[in-house]
């Protein structure tokens, strides 16, 4: 079965400025796809050649079997799309926009779209412009789904959602893929892809520099750590235990890395006088210092 997204060497140019270069990419039918990196990284210039919106400056785009430059209509028609920025008319209502979008592709499911707006807790009543940032994004995400396409493309989906609304996101994500659909999802945080997808590319710089499923990636994400005791202690048993990387003592306080299990530091941490235990996980421009050592490249477009 041909996948159902495939670039190679994909690239566009910004003139002196950066945009991608050589991204090969292959999303299978039926998967999540997590397509993760940095603001700037180059995701969305990926996504709008995808969609036909730009052109690349040299390699090809296939949705669905077909170059994207060649018949962007057709692919259109199948797929449901989710800009990272979604701006629209600010004196519809949020139900006019949402019928709207289903009358341009002739038509919808107008009970299954009522079951999205409910399951999202969108007030569909109010104008375009009342509506916050998360409430934005909801009416968004109905104009994509509620046609079940075949295909999904998400620009960063949760932005400005509340963690309830990004849980039912996930399951309606979830619903689509048991009913053989693909979701291809752009994002930079790391913990939204562990939840969701079954494949990530990571782009950094305009380049990919890693695909694999999400259980390898788990292997390069680390944790901060941070441990408040009431004495000072020594940092020596700590620095020994594998994983631990980046270690600062400061006073009282114990700051590291740690990748992988966190529970020897903790069984470390309780034989001392603890005071405070504080766990973060980094953001991926974080990782992207720590497993490559240097900063993120600058925005493209």
């Amino acid at each position: 079965m041909p996948p159902v997204i495939q670039t190679e060497r994909l690239t566009k140019s910004y003139g002196v400025h950066r945009g991608i270069v050589d991204v090969d990419l292959e999303v299978r039918e039926g998967e999540i796809f997590g397509f993760l990196g940095p603001n700037g990284a180059g995701k969305t210039t990926t996504i709008r050649i995808l969609l036909d919106l730009i052109r690349p400056s040299s390699g090809n785009a296939r949705v669905f079997g077909i170059v994207a430059a060649d018949d962007p209509v057709s692919i259109h028609r199948r797929i449901g799309y989710l800009p990272g920025e979604f701006t629209l008319y600010d004196r519809l209502t949020g139900s006019e926009t949402i019928e709207y979008f289903a009358n341009l592709r002739g038509g919808f499911d107008r009970a299954y779209s009522g079951r999205l707006v409910e399951r999202l807790g969108l007030d569909p009543s109010r104008r375009f412009r009342e509506y916050s940032k998360g409430n934005k994004q909801k009416v968004g995400l109905v104009c994509a789904l509620q046609h079940r396409p075949e295909l999904l493309i998400l620009d960063e989906p949760t932005a400005g959602l509340d963690p309830l609304v990004q849980q039912t996101f996930n399951e309606l994500l979830f619903e689509a893929r048991a009913e053989g659909r693909t979701a291809f999802i752009s994002s930079h945080i790391i913990s939204e892809v562990e939840r969701t997808c079954d494949r990530v590319a990571i782009i950094r710089d305009g380049r990919i520099v890693r695909l694999d499923t999400v259980e390898a990636l788990r292997e390069m994400a680390a944790h901060e750590v941070e441990l408040r005791f009431a004495e000072p202690v020594d940092p020596a048993p700590f620095e020994a235990v594998e994983g631990v990387t980046n270690l600062v003592v400061e006073d009282r306080t114990l700051r590291m890395l740690v990748t992988g299990p966190v529970a020897p530091v903790v069984r470390l941490a309780a034989a001392r006088d603890l005071v405070d235990f504080v766990s973060r996980e980094p953001s991926l421009e974080e990782v992207f210092l720590a497993e490559y050592g240097t900063a993120a490249g600058r925005p493209v477009v």
